[in-house]
């Protein structure tokens, strides 16, 4: 108990944290920021390994019962809106630490994450146990070392670890078939934004990473204060760009595969943001402003709807730019034409620069080349300008010009 005199720990525990929600931070030097940092995470830690213990006694005391759950996974979900994965991670983990008391004891002083326990799981199954004990494999041994392990050194290179035992646990086995726990599910929220989640094995998640890596590394345009993860998801939205622009993705029911957006004329041509006004294939909900980015480059359809919403006329698809201008536009532009942006003509669309919808016209005078992150840009405000002389210049919103500055260049 502590010197408040509370009725149980847990009371204690909860006056503590209304105490450390309460405290104000605003003026805290950095060092102390640090430590006071460090010291909840221990504590995350150890409250972390004292909650799964807690999950496995109700398990194995069938806790769950006492609220009509079947188990205390159900229940984790049910009460106390945990999601599948985490609920299950939970349970999990509690058998853990209850194999093993070195990992258990680390997680209580608050020396190794939930994280890691989780990662370090898979040591305790029950057929992996079985595996040990026939070949004499001294588990406590091993307990011990992964506690160190867990507690000392990279995240990455415990699951290289774990993975090692594994593997030599059972190095007769069948290999497995990498593709058997590949998984990827999108969602999306209440912003529009699609957030998701994917798991890959070794080879997949190394072909992902090098042709994401590969354009991120050829995408480094001057000026560019993106960060890292945006980087990589501007490098995957490009990846499926070359995908649809090839021409070589399966069919879907004979068509193949596009970008598709229905919105009313009336907002098309409305200068407007126009929230709101299209709807994607996908069932996503995008401005005017974005339908007309997405129309830069694509094909157009004309459908007259009904009084009652029924199809009336259905006119021919137009193409914007045929290939064969696409083709003039890529020979005289080469790159993106964006300031301080080199990406190669195959990453980019074909921009008009005063818009078909505003009567521009589809010819080489009116078109440049942009890739899709620029091209996104001049759809919110930025200006790209070809100069009589053939030079490109890019203007801010508030249109002063973006200058990339030649290099220095030392007189011979």
């Amino acid at each position: 108990m502590c010197s408040t005199d509370c009725a149980t720990p847990v009371a204690c525990l909860a006056g503590v944290l209304e105490a450390l929600a309460g405290e104000d931070l605003k003026g805290s030097f950095g060092p102390a920021v640090i430590e006071r940092t460090g010291s909840l995470l221990v504590a995350r830690n150890r409250l972390d390994a004292v909650l799964a213990r807690t999950v496995r006694e109700g398990e194995l005391t069938q806790a769950a019962e006492h609220d009509g759950k079947a188990s205390m996974s159900s229940w984790l979900r049910g009460h106390h809106r945990l999601s599948q994965g985490e609920a299950s991670r939970l349970v999990r983990n509690g058998r853990v630490l209850e194999q093993l008391p070195a990992l258990a004891a680390a997680a209580v002083a608050g020396a190794v994450t939930a994280e890691a326990v989780s990662t370090i799981a898979p040591v305790a199954a029950a057929e992996n146990l079985a595996r040990a004990d026939e070949q004499g494999v001294d588990v406590p041994a091993v307990d011990a070392a992964l506690a160190t392990v867990a507690a000392t050194r990279a995240h990455s290179e415990l699951r290289q670890v774990v993975g090692h035992y594994l593997a030599r646990l059972d190095p007769d086995g069948t290999e497995p078939d990498p593709t058997e726990n590949r998984s990827f599910a999108t969602a999306r929220d209440s912003h529009g934004m699609v957030t998701g989640r994917f798991v890959l094995d070794e080879i997949g998640g190394e072909k992902l990473l090098a042709a994401v890596e590969s354009i991120v590394q050829a995408n480094r345009p001057a000026g560019d204060v993106r960060t890292r993860s945006q980087q990589q998801a501007d490098a995957l939205v490009q990846l499926c760009d070359n995908a649809l622009a090839s021409g070589d993705l399966p069919t879907m029911r004979t068509v193949k595969p596009h970008v598709v957006v229905t919105i009313d004329l009336e907002d098309l041509m409305d200068t407007s943001t126009g929230e709101g006004a299209g709807r994607t294939g996908f069932g996503g909900i995008i401005s005017a402003a974005e339908a007309r980015w997405l129309a830069c480059g694509g094909n157009v359809t004309r459908i007259v709807i009904g009084p009652e919403g029924q199809p009336l006329d259905l006119g021919r698809s137009t193409r914007l730019f045929p290939p064969h201008l696409r083709r003039a536009v890529e020979v005289r532009d080469r790159h993106c034409v964006f300031a301080g942006c080199d990406a190669p003509s195959h990453w980019c669309d074909v921009h008009h620069l005063v818009h078909w919808i505003d009567d521009g016209n589809t010819d080489l005078d009116n078109s440049a080349l942009l890739c899709e992150r620029h091209h996104t840009k001049v759809h919110h405000g930025f200006r790209v300008e070809r100069q009589p002389n053939g030079r490109w210049r890019t203007r801010r919103p508030d249109g002063t010009e973006i200058v990339v500055h030649e290099p220095f260049l030392v007189p011979a």
